[in-house]
């Protein structure tokens, strides 16, 4: 048995190791964590740019990879806490993103800025206890290859996006988009599909 499955299948042990990584009611990873442990648990490719003020919520126990020529703006925060964070390469992840896992993010995608990409949901079916203190639903979010995703829009849990698509600024995207199109709106709906018979993007 690993380390890792020890540890899980041992509340009180759990909970000690939980509490050495985190500080009770917080999301973000202890000095210490930040500092001597991810650089070594955690993938870089090379020559990825992270910029000074981007926030990495990192923790061991879940992957975080970016592949080679990827940056992270600055003021974006990355949260694998809940799901792994899988970045590929060519990507662009904008002034003020949120991304939290479970999401992977395929090659050439570019995020404009302020995007909020969650695969994390709290419960809040049990209208006696607040939804902070439910548990944790989480489905993964896929953004395919060479994605381009406008300012201030928000992707929500279970989402795929398809090859090549376009996410119109300020969409709301609850539902997955196809490969080759445009979705704009909130809800998001696609208006246009890149018919490849003709060459030419289509109105829907």
């Amino acid at each position: 048995m690993s380390l890792q499955q020890i540890i899980k299948s041992n509340p009180g042990i759990k909970k000690f190791a939980h509490w050495l990584l985190i500080p009770p009611g917080q999301a973000r990873p202890r000095l210490w964590v930040r500092l001597f442990v991810n650089r070594f648990v955690h993938k870089r490719g090379k020559g990825v740019k992270i910029r000074w003020s981007a926030r990495l919520d990192l923790f061991p126990f879940n992957k975080f990879t970016i592949g080679e020529r990827s940056i992270i703006e600055d003021f974006a925060t990355i949260n694998n806490g809940v799901g792994d964070v899988l970045i590929g390469h060519h990507v662009g992840i904008g002034l003020g993103n949120v991304i939290i896992g479970p999401v992977k993010i395929g090659d050439y995608v570019m995020l404009a800025q302020n995007i909020v990409i969650s695969g994390l949901n709290h419960g809040y079916e049990d209208v006696t206890m607040p939804p902070r203190l439910q548990k944790v639903v989480t489905n993964e979010i896929i953004v395919e290859d060479n994605v381009w995703i406008g300012a201030n829009s928000v992707v929500t849990a279970g989402v795929t996006i398809g090859k090549h698509a376009i996410i119109g600024a300020g969409s709301v995207v609850t539902k997955s988009v196809p490969g080759f199109s445009v979705a704009v709106g909130n809800p998001a709906r696609v208006i246009k599909k890149y018919d490849f018979k003709t060459n030419n993007w289509l109105k829907v």
